[in-house]
């Protein structure tokens, strides 16, 4: 895996890439809704409360993570911030916001937990 680049200088789209590389070594299923280009600008396509849902769902039983994620001077939306606060309420779902200078952060959640399961499949 590459090594992390200076959280200033990281683009969300590159950090982005480097979030989901490591889920991915560390066995993580994850889900990322894309936008596409309109006449109108970049749109995601969502029904019901979906403006601002969060970047990346990550998967590895039982841990369910809703992530937003931004670059070192990126702003969350009031949509955003709304669905982090309501998800963030819910019993065993966790819900952050990260950037790229958490990647240490990010790397020490991931990789734990990927101990933690081998730890729980062996019986330990």
């Amino acid at each position: 895996m590459r090594t992390a680049i200076s959280g200033e200088r990281l683009s969300e789209r590159d950090f982005e890439r480097q979030v989901l590389e490591l889920a991915a070594l560390t066995g993580w299923r994850t889900a990322h809704f894309r936008p596409a280009k309109t006449s109108k600008g970049w749109r995601t396509p969502v029904s019901g409360d979906g403006a601002g849902f969060p970047d990346l769902v990550l998967v590895r039983p039982p841990v369910v993570l809703f992530v937003e994620l931004k670059s070192a001077t990126g702003r969350t939306s009031s949509g955003q911030e709304a669905w982090l606060e309501a998800l963030g309420r819910c019993e065993r779902i966790e819900a952050k916001l990260w950037r790229p200078q958490d990647f240490e952060e990010i790397q020490a959640m991931l990789c734990k937990r990927t101990r933690q399961r081998g730890e729980a499949e062996r019986g330990a």
